[in-house]
């Protein structure tokens, strides 16, 4: 269980290392697909992080294209609603590329988007047959640093003010929707591949919480933010998504 302080701070200068990261990535033979395993054409459904919109993974999925997979986004503009209503988003946009493809669909979620990867892999294994985190507390989903709760609240207050909420404690950690029960249900490790993908390093997210029963933990180094344009995350991405689907 994670042990992350009531009151982290976090790292939010080292959090400018993101652009740094990407320009390594831009000179990196991985960007080009090299030396990385290919896809084989699975749909592959990518979620962004909190306050973040789908934009903010076009790099992410254009190498994902580029590797053979097929990316898609799930429609976000800015990832601050009930956590519920979100993840009904999310699985409808599986439900149609399963009806699609015919086949089942990788998940790639940053941060919260990660939250999701792990409430929709419980709710829907026979329609999920990957799931990749990046950056995402895994454990008691608030492990995060201060200025971060801070965003949290703001966004919290809009909810309740939208009445958007679909539970009394929306965006609370005992929040008790459906989103909040699968997200805290065990991995089903016998039928998706769980990937949770941290870095030490991390200056928004408490990185024990990202180290789970059920998952196959992956340490590479560099920012939160630069977790969806780090060279080294790609390569455990392409590795996550290259494993046997579980029949």
């Amino acid at each position: 269980m994670s042990t992350a302080p009531d009151r982290w701070w976090g790292r939010p200068l080292a959090e400018s290392r993101w652009a740094l990261e990407l320009a390594r990535l831009l000179v990196d033979p991985v960007l080009l697909g090299r030396g990385v395993a290919r896809g084989d054409g699975r749909p592959v459904l990518l979620m962004p992080g909190f306050l973040a919109g789908d934009p903010t993974l076009l790099v992410l999925a254009t190498w994902l294209r580029r590797l053979g997979h097929r990316p898609y986004g799930c429609g976000f503009v800015a990832n601050v609603d009930c956590s519920d209503r979100a993840l009904d988003r999310v699985e409808r946009r599986v439900e149609q590329l399963h009806r699609r493809y015919g086949r089942r669909v990788a998940l790639v979620g940053h941060s919260r988007g990660g939250h999701f990867a792990r409430a929709l892999a419980h709710r829907r294994p026979e329609r999920v047959s990957h799931a990749v985190a990046l950056g995402a507390d895994l454990q008691r989903m608030f492990g995060i640093s201060v200025p971060t709760q801070l965003a949290v609240i703001a966004a919290r207050r809009g909810v309740a003010a939208l009445r958007r909420g679909r539970a009394e404690r929306c965006l609370y950690a005992d929040c008790t929707c459906s989103f909040a029960q699968d997200f805290a249900a065990p991995i089903p490790t016998d039928r998706v591949r769980f990937t949770s993908v941290y870095s030490k390093g991390d200056g928004v997210v408490h990185w024990p919480g990202s180290v789970v029963d059920g998952a196959d933990c992956v340490e590479v180094t560099g920012s939160h933010v630069g977790l969806i344009v780090n060279r080294k995350a790609y390569r455990a991405i392409a590795d996550a998504l290259a494993r046997p689907e579980i029949t």
